[in-house]
C-alpha cells in the first residue's frame, strides 16, 4: 500500500492539505485552482500535500476507503514526514474527514481549517434530485473535463479549460472511482459528530459557492464549539484566477500564525466508537455447565476478546464479567471486531450479543465515561443473541465499509433523551 505525498516550504508551522474531490500531487502545480492556494500556503508553512487512496499517485488498488481508513492514511503520511502535530486544511470533500480526524485524534491536530468544505448530511439543494441519474451522468462525463468544469469557475477560455480539466480527470482517478466518491458524499452523514471537534477551528466559505452551498460552512461554524467563520463574498468553489484565493489564504494565514503557538489540546475527551458485548443467557448456561466448566469458558472468552480487539486496533477497556467494554477509532472496525469475536465465541459454545455507538467519550485513566458509553450499553441491551446492534451514527460513518445494515426501528433508551434509530449490522 502506498499513499503519495509531497513536502514543500520551510515554514515553522506544519500544515497538512487534504484535497477535495480530486487531486494529483504532481499535476496540482500545473493548474491554477490548486497551485494558487498551495504556493501561498507554502510561503509560511511546511506544507504536506497528499493524494487520497484510490486517486492521483496513491495506490489505486485500495479503493476509496472508509473515513477511518483515510484517517489512517493521513496519520501515516504525517508519520512518514516526521510530523507529530499539524494544522489540517480540509478542502471541499476532504473537510469531513479532517473534522472526524480532529475529533478522534485531537493531540495530533493543532488547528482545523475547513475551506469550502462539504458537510455530509447537510442538503446540497432544496429540490429533490434523481441520484442515480446524476451519478450516471458523472461517470459518463468523466475524462471529458465536463465534470470538474462544474467545480472550477472563472476560466479565461472555457474551451481550453475543459480540455485541460479532461487531462486532470484522466490522471486523477477512473470514472467508477469518481462515481464512488460522489456516492459516498451523498450517503454519509457526519452531523452527529461535528460538535465533538474540540481543536481551534476556522471555517472559510464563499457565500455564493455554486457547488457546496454556504449552509455547509455555516453548519460547521454553528456546531463546532468556538469555531470562527470567515464568510467571503466569492462566487466560486474553485477558481482559475489566482487572485480569487487572496482572501481565503489571508484568513488561513492569520488564523494559523496570528496567535502564539497553540498548546496541545487536552485529550481527555475524544470521538470514539464504544462496543459492549455480553453472553446471552449467561446465568442459565453457568447453572447448566457448572462452576468449573464455566470458568474455563470465561477464560476462553476473555482470551478471544483480547486477541480480537487488539487485531482490530481497539482498546479493551475492561471485562464486565460475562462481556467486554472496548473502544475503537472507527465504527467499521468496531463492528468487524464484534463479528469476529462472535464467531470465536460460537466455537466455544457461547452466544454473544453486541451493541455499538460512536460519540464523544471521556478518558478517565484506564476507564471511559460519558453519554456515548451509556448509549452503547443501552443499545447492547436491546441486541438479540448473535446480533450486533448499532446506532444510526455508526451506520452513517461506515459508508464504504461493505457492512450491511438492517433497520430495527426507533427505540427509547433508558436514561437517554429522544428516540434512537437502531440497525443490525452484518459483516
Amino acid at each position: 500500500m502506498s499513499i503519495a505525498y509531497q513536502v514543500v516550504g520551510q515554514g515553522s508551522i506544519d500544515i497538512v492539505w487534504v484535497p477535495g474531490f480530486m487531486s494529483h500531487v504532481e499535476l496540482n502545480w500545473e493548474y491554477a485552482f490548486y497551485a494558487a492556494a498551495l504556493e501561498r500556503l507554502a510561503e509560511f508553512s511546511r506544507l504536506i500535500v497528499l493524494d487520497k487512496r484510490g486517486t492521483g499517485l496513491s495506490d489505486r488498488s485500495l479503493g476509496l476507503g472508509t473515513f477511518e481508513e483515510r484517517m489512517d492514511d493521513v496519520r501515516a503520511v504525517m508519520d512518514a514526514a516526521g510530523v507529530d502535530r499539524a494544522a489540517l486544511v480540509g478542502i471541499s470533500e476532504g473537510g469531513a474527514m479532517c473534522a472526524l480526524m480532529a475529533a478522534t485524534y485531537p493531540a495530533r491536530v493543532s488547528a482545523l481549517v475547513l475551506l469550502s468544505a462539504a458537510c455530509p448530511g447537510v442538503p446540497y439543494v432544496s429540490a429533490p434530485v434523481n441520484r442515480a441519474a446524476s451519478l450516471d451522468m458523472l461517470e459518463a462525463g468523466w475524462n471529458t473535463g465536463q465534470v470538474l468544469n462544474l467545480f472550477v469557475q472563472h476560466a479565461p477560455d472555457s474551451e481550453a479549460a475543459i480540455t485541460a480539466l479532461a487531462r486532470f480527470e484522466r490522471y486523477s482517478c477512473t470514472p467508477s472511482v469518481a462515481r464512488e466518491i460522489m456516492l459516498r458524499n451523498l450517503e454519509s452523514d457526519i452531523r452527529g459528530i461535528v460538535p465533538s471537534v474540540s481543536v481551534p477551528t476556522l471555517v472559510v466559505h464563499n457565500r455564493h459557492d455554486p457547488m457546496v452551498p454556504f449552509s455547509h460552512g455555516k453548519y460547521y461554524a454553528d456546531h463546532i464549539p468556538g469555531a470562527q467563520l470567515a464568510a467571503l463574498d466569492g462566487d466560486f468553489h474553485g477558481s482559475w484566477r489566482p487572485s480569487d484565493y487572496d482572501a481565503e489564504i489571508a484568513a488561513v494565514r492569520q488564523f494559523v500564525t496570528g496567535d502564539a503557538p497553540r498548546p496541545a489540546v487536552a485529550v481527555n475527551r475524544v470521538l470514539s466508537t464504544v462496543l459492549f458485548t455480553d453472553i446471552a443467557d449467561s446465568t442459565i448456561m453457568a447453572s447448566k455447565v457448572g462452576d468449573a466448566r464455566w470458568r474455563e469458558l470465561l477464560d476462553g472468552h476473555d482470551e478471544a476478546a483480547q486477541q480480537e480487539v487488539a487485531g482490530y486496533s481497539g482498546v479493551l477497556v475492561k471485562s464486565t464479567g460475562d462481556g467486554i467494554l472496548a473502544r475503537f477509532d472507527g465504527p467499521s472496525r468496531a463492528v468487524q471486531c464484534a463479528h469476529a469475536f462472535r464467531r470465536r465465541a460460537d466455537r466455544l459454545g457461547l452466544n454473544i450479543r453486541a451493541g455499538a455507538h460512536t460519540g464523544e467519550i471521556e478518558l478517565r485513566g484506564d476507564d471511559i465515561g460519558g453519554i456515548a458509553v451509556h448509549i452503547a450499553s443501552r443499545v447492547s441491551g436491546l441486541a438479540g443473541s448473535g446480533e450486533v446492534l448499532v446506532s444510526r451514527t455508526v451506520k452513517e460513518l461506515s459508508v464504504g465499509s461493505g457492512l450491511v445494515f438492517e433497520d430495527r426501528g426507533e427505540h427509547a433508551l433508558k436514561g437517554v433523551p429522544d428516540f434512537w434509530q437502531l440497525y443490525a449490522a452484518s459483516a
